[in-house]
C-alpha cells in the first residue's frame, strides 16, 4: 500500500465568521421568539430590571436567562447598564402591544406554526416543493374553509403591515387617483395608510369573507368607514370593482410566476385609461444574487405557500408584458419596495 503524503495545514483566504453567522442566525430568532412569548418586553415596559428580579418574574433559571438576554441585547432590542435590562427604542417600537407598529402579532403567529421554519419542514419543502403550513397544501383554501385560521392569519400580517402602510404612500403620487382596489389586502391597512396620507382617496379591501370581517374591525377603528368598503370576491374568479389605483402587497410573492402574470393583466384589463398598479414586496437586485431579504423570504415561502420573491427587474417586465407603461421601481420602508406602472 502506497504511503500518503502527509497533510499539510491549510490557511483559507477569509475567516469562518460567515459559516458561523449562518448558524448563529438559528438560535438569534427563537430567543427573541421566546423572549415575546415569555413576555420579557412588556416586563421591562415597567421599568429596568436586574437579572435576579427578571429571572424571578419569569420563574426561569440564571443560565437560559442570560443566553437570552444577551440574545435580544446583542440583537439590539435591550441595553444593559448598571446592571439593569432595560428596552431599547427599537423594543418600545416595535415589541409593546400599545405601539401602533406592534410587530408581535406576526410573531404569534410564527411560534404557533413553528415547525413550519423547523429543518426537516424546510427540506421536505425543497424536496417536494409543496409548501408545509398547516399541514400542507393551499393556506388559502384552508382559510375559506377555516375562519378562525383566517382571522389568525389576518391579525398576523395586520401586525407587520401598518408600518409600511404609513411610507409606501409617500414613495409613489396617488394625489391623481379616486379609488384604490386593494387586491388581497388582508386587514385593509394597505387601504387605510393611503386613504390618512391622501384625503380624496376611497379604498376598497377585496378578500375572501372571513378576512373581511377582519378589515371592517380595522377600518372601523380607523374612523375610516365611510371612505374605506370591503368586497368579498375570490381575486381569481371574480371581477374586480371599479378603480383607477390597483394595489398588491405581499401577493405576488405567494404565487408562481405565470399566476402573477395573470393578475397583471387582469389588473391592466379591470381599469381604465391613467389607472395605475403597484406592487409592494420585498425585491431582489436585478441580478437575483441578493440583499439576503428576498433570499430568506423565498426560502419563507417555500413552507407557507407556491410563491418566491422576485426582482425589481422581473415584476417590471412583468407589467410592461401585460400592457402597463412607464414602469418604475421606488424604495419604500425598510426592505420593501414599491414596482409600479401605468396603463396610458
Amino acid at each position: 500500500m502506497a504511503l500518503q503524503p502527509p497533510l499539510k495545514p491549510h490557511q483559507p483566504r477569509g475567516d469562518d465568521r460567515p459559516l458561523w453567522d449562518a448558524v448563529f442566525a438559528v438560535y438569534g430568532y427563537p430567543a427573541l421568539l421566546i423572549a415575546h412569548r415569555l413576555k420579557v418586553f412588556p416586563l421591562l415596559e415597567q421599568g429596568a430590571r436586574t437579572l435576579p428580579e427578571i429571572c424571578t418574574a419569569l420563574n426561569i433559571k440564571r443560565r437560559p436567562a442570560v443566553a437570552m438576554l444577551s440574545a435580544a441585547t446583542a440583537l439590539g432590542f435591550l441595553s444593559l447598564h448598571d446592571e439593569r435590562y432595560s428596552l431599547t427604542s427599537l423594543a418600545e417600537d416595535y415589541l409593546l402591544e400599545k405601539s401602533p407598529s406592534y410587530f408581535g402579532f406576526f410573531w404569534d403567529m410564527m411560534i404557533d406554526n413553528s415547525e413550519v421554519f423547523s429543518y426537516a419542514s424546510l427540506e421536505r419543502a425543497v424536496l417536494t416543493d409543496v409548501p408545509q403550513a398547516y399541514g400542507g397544501g393551499d393556506i388559502y383554501k384552508s382559510h375559506e374553509e377555516q375562519a378562525e385560521l383566517a382571522r389568525k392569519f389576518t391579525r398576523g400580517m395586520h401586525s407587520i403591515s401598518m408600518t409600511l402602510a404609513s411610507a409606501w404612500p409617500e414613495a409613489v403620487d396617488l394625489s391623481g387617483h379616486q379609488r384604490m382596489l386593494d387586491i388581497g389586502g388582508g386587514s385593509g391597512a394597505h387601504t387605510i395608510g393611503a386613504a390618512l396620507k391622501v384625503p380624496h382617496l376611497q379604498g376598497v379591501v377585496l378578500d375572501l369573507e372571513p378576512i373581511c370581517e377582519v378589515a371592517q374591525e380595522f377600518i372601523a377603528k380607523y374612523g375610516l368607514r365611510d371612505r374605506i368598503k370591503t368586497h368579498v370576491a375570490d381575486m381569481w374568479n371574480d371581477p374586480f370593482p371599479e378603480a383607477d389605483l390597483h394595489f398588491y402587497s405581499n401577493i405576488f410573492h405567494d404565487w408562481p410566476l405565470e399566476k402573477c402574470k395573470v393578475l397583471a393583466e387582469k389588473s391592466f384589463a379591470s381599469m381604465g385609461s391613467g389607472g395605475r398598479i403597484i406592487i409592494h414586496d420585498v425585491i431582489y437586485n436585478d441580478e437575483k444574487t441578493g440583499p439576503f431579504a428576498p433570499a430568506a423570504y423565498s426560502m419563507l415561502m417555500m413552507g407557507w405557500t407556491e410563491g418566491e420573491s422576485y426582482s425589481g427587474r422581473e415584476l417590471s417586465t412583468m407589467l410592461k408584458y401585460a400592457g402597463f407603461q412607464d414602469t418604475h421601481v421606488y424604495p419604500a420602508f425598510g426592505y420593501y419596495s414599491v414596482v409600479t406602472g401605468v396603463k396610458l
